[in-house]
């Protein structure tokens, strides 16, 4: 999978620091993948789940979310938000995803 665009999981990990690392190892697994559904997403990250047109990643233990649109048919995984739990729970990314 190609990751669009990698330059919001480093802002992401600049203000988060503890985010790094995890961010870094859902990258290296998603470049690796070659998924053609969220059922293969989920092998990979078996908390992985569908919202709309999107798919939400937990990171570090649930800690971070990371909004993401996966186009299986391109091998392009579009990075659309990395929010905080808190962030998260005011529900505004749902909009990107038709939620």
């Amino acid at each position: 999978m190609h990751v669009i665009s990698e330059k919001a999981l480093k802002e992401f990990w600049k203000r988060h620091p503890d985010a790094e690392m995890p961010l870094k190892a859902w990258r290296d697994v998603t470049r690796r993948a070659r998924w053609r559904n969220i059922m293969d997403t989920k092998r990979d990250f078996p908390h992985a789940d569908s919202a709309g047109r999107c798919t939400v990643f937990n990171i570090k233990g649930n800690r971070y979310r990371l909004i993401t649109a996966i186009h299986y048919n391109t091998q392009r995984v579009y990075v659309r938000h990395v929010l905080t739990h808190s962030e998260y729970d005011t529900e505004g990314w749902k909009n990107d995803c038709g939620c």
